[in-house]
């Protein structure tokens, strides 16, 4: 390692370790959320599986990694090269779980959470889901639904383009009319490409393509739907949300790899 390499290393091991304490001269630097827990690396994959075992039983090494390969956890490594965890990184992975397994949250806005609650400018804390008698969820994890006016109020766009999604069948809606958390990230999105000129025409085929996938999904956690154990149910969620993640990524390097051969 040539010296200014060492030198820098030197200088993010620092930064690392001081981190939560007071800069010389400036404010006090603050540590990454979860706050006051243990940032010593003591724990080896399969000791942050055995940890997450009974809340999120079908989590898997190749899972940390991704969450690693998305920026929203940072194991240490040792001088072989093998991944090291804290027990804030494994608080911090169980956090990202909760969210896809009980909010459906897609990584992207969990990691928009995450550096909220790095930051400080966030205590957002998520607590269980329960189910009312009606089968809704309710409590603080319970998810936020729309009308299409609610909808188009909060995204800025026209109510008639948000009923246009629904009539054009790109937008679902419940028994009861409401549009779920997803639609916002869909209005948003469609909006965008809208000024393309993509309309809903277009994004027919886009509905039908994530309903393909969702149908792969489908059919892997069936079995699992299909027993009456809660274990089973919560297996069954997990697994849901992992593999409609992988089936997302695999779609957009797709999506990417043929965008980036229409340049000359």
């Amino acid at each position: 390692m040539s010296r200014g390499s060492a030198a820098g290393a030197a200088d993010r091991a620092v930064a690392s370790s001081d981190r939560g304490a007071v800069a010389p001269g400036g404010p006090v630097l603050v540590e990454p959320w979860p706050h006051g827990v243990s940032r010593e690396p003591t724990m080896r994959i399969s000791d942050v599986l055995a940890d997450l075992s009974a809340d999120f039983p079908t989590v898997t090494p190749s899972k940390l990694r991704f969450l690693e390969e998305q920026g929203l956890v940072e194991p240490r490594r040792t001088p072989g090269g093998y991944r090291q965890y804290s027990p804030a990184d494994v608080e911090r992975i169980r956090y990202v779980l909760r969210q896809q397994r009980d909010r459906y949250l897609p990584l992207r806005v969990i990691g928009e959470q995450l550096a909220e609650l790095d930051s400080g400018r966030s205590a957002e804390q998520v607590g269980p889901r329960l189910a009312a008698s009606d089968g809704e969820r309710t409590g603080s994890g319970a998810r936020a639904r729309y009308t299409a006016e609610q909808l188009a109020e909060e995204t800025g766009v026209d109510e008639a383009f948000v009923r246009a999604l629904v009539d054009g069948g790109v937008l679902g809606t419940s028994a009861s009319g409401h549009l779920d958390p997803w639609a916002r990230e869909v209005v948003t999105t469609a909006a965008a490409l809208a000024e393309h000129g993509v309309d809903v025409r277009h994004l027919r085929s886009f509905r039908a393509a994530a309903d393909r996938q969702v149908s792969v999904v489908d059919q892997i956690v069936a079995p699992l739907r299909g027993q009456r154990a809660l274990t089973a149910q919560a297996q069954a969620s997990a697994l849901a949300a992992e593999v409609g993640e992988l089936c997302g990524r695999l779609h957009t390097a797709m999506v990417r790899a043929g965008v980036a051969g229409l340049a000359p």
